[in-house]
């Protein structure tokens, strides 16, 4: 979680939202990590966990990371969720939960939903202080 903090405290200093996401191997090594760059690429899908996806999907060589942890300050929205569970990623590590699009627990729960194929490990709230006042802290410079 430190590194993908990180990663959002260098997205939040090029005025995108400060999300960070780091993915780790089975054996808990990094695999690709990055940060929001949707403003920087004007593409509304450069979240960071996507982003980190298709790097740790590069990587590998495969489009499937089995056993591998995603590591993201913020709780997932639906389409990073949705591409999480395509990846059949083992487990999500999240900072704070997002209660308004959030889709791993919070407002959704795509990640474990009983009828989905692959089911997802989520474990929440590391570090979710500091990531909170991250994103707080963007949003109260902007408003």
């Amino acid at each position: 979680m430190d590194r993908a903090l990180d990663l959002a405290r260098e997205a939040a200093g090029r005025g995108e939202v400060p999300v960070g996401a780091v993915v780790l191997g089975p054996d808990g090594v990094v695999l690709a990590e990055a940060a929001n760059a949707r403003e920087e690429r004007r593409d509304p899908t450069a979240h960071a966990e996507v982003r980190a996806l298709r790097a740790a999907g590069a990587a590998l060589g495969d489009s499937h990371l089995d056993g591998c942890t995603l590591v993201v300050t913020l709780e997932p929205c639906t389409m990073c969720a949705g591409a999480i569970q395509l990846a059949r990623v083992e487990r999500v590590v999240l900072g704070a939960w997002e209660p308004r699009t959030g889709a791993c627990g919070s407002v959704r729960d795509v990640l474990r939903d009983p009828r989905a194929n692959h089911r997802v490990e989520v474990v929440a709230g590391l570090r979710a202080t500091e990531a909170s006042a991250l994103l707080e802290e963007f949003f109260a410079g902007r408003r």
